[in-house]
């Protein structure tokens, strides 16, 4: 990121001094040094209301001033200035207003009498500075738009995701980081041994809303009620199964079957992967299965 010269000759100046001379003296000086967007006032009370208006990169602030003095009107621009970098340098002949001016919000200070290369040496490196900051208040609201315009399209693109894997699936189930149920379609918690009603010991204590299409499909896998836990599986494969999905670790195409009472077989094939949200943090499990077989 780097600022042009032009950019900084073209930068907008306000001078503030209630001495005509000062001020005509420092017209010079910028004009001179090929500023081309300078304005002055002599009235210290109108500062404010010609920032808000003009928003300008650079403030030369005399800080004697009958009425009003720089200082008063230093605390009236950081009243109304929401920009993290106020851009002022004060004019003083006082070494003790020096410090105190540094420490009311003053980026530099010019010392009286003037000297024209300390002038324009102080006022280059604070435009520089001021339209530094400037940029890089821009990038990052460029930046916040990206990455909020990235964001719908993601969130988006997991509503089409979970849809389309939904309709290709004989059901599917997603779990929060402490294993709680959160969705389930179809009859997950049939497959997995659960029952679709199940106790709050038989999923430690964890919480579960299913819907009463889940309990309907999960009470007819076998043709018998909810609540019958099925005896044809195989449950080592089972086990295997269910060790899986606690590891939260992604797996793909996981066989496992179970034998009906008049000796036929079915096969389901079960895949799973953890989620994380943009911080990469884990925040859950989901996983798919489908019946890939129904044999004699």
């Amino acid at each position: 990121m780097k600022v042009t010269e032009s950019e900084i000759l073209n930068a907008s100046i306000l001078i503030v001094d209630d001495q005509d001379a000062n001020v005509a003296l420092f017209e010079q000086m910028m004009r001179q040094g090929g500023y081309t967007c300078i304005a002055s006032t002599m009235n210290p009370k109108e500062v404010c209301a010609l920032h808000r208006a003009n928003c300008y990169d650079l403030i030369l602030l005399d800080l004697k001033m009958p009425g009003m003095d720089g200082f008063e009107v230093m605390e009236g621009l950081k009243e109304n200035d929401t920009e993290d970098y106020l851009a002022v340098i004060v004019v003083t002949g006082q070494s003790d207003d020096k410090l105190r001016a540094l420490q009311a919000g003053a980026k530099d200070f010019i010392s009286k009498p003037f000297s024209l290369v300390e002038v324009r040496t102080r006022v280059r490196n604070i435009l520089e500075v001021r339209l530094l900051y400037k940029k890089l208040d821009s990038y990052n609201k460029m930046l916040e738009q990206a990455v909020y315009e990235r964001t719908a399209q993601l969130t988006e693109s997991e509503a089409r995701y979970r849809s389309l894997v939904e309709l290709a699936s004989d059901w599917y189930w997603e779990q929060d980081e402490n294993g709680s149920f959160t969705k389930v379609s179809g009859p997950v918690l049939e497959i997995l041994g659960m029952d679709a009603r199940p106790a709050a010991e038989d999923l430690k204590s964890v919480a579960l809303t299913v819907t009463a299409e889940t309990a309907d499909a999960a009470s007819t896998l076998e043709g018998a009620p909810a609540g019958d836990a099925p005896t044809s599986w195989n449950e080592a494969q089972r086990q295997a199964l269910q060790a899986k999905i606690e590891a939260r670790q992604p797996f793909l195409d996981f066989v496992f079957s179970q034998v009906n009472a008049d000796g036929s077989r079915r096969q389901f094939r079960v895949s799973g992967e953890p989620m994380f949200n943009r911080s990469c943090r884990f925040i859950g499990y989901r996983g798919i299965g489908v019946e890939i077989i129904a044999e004699k």
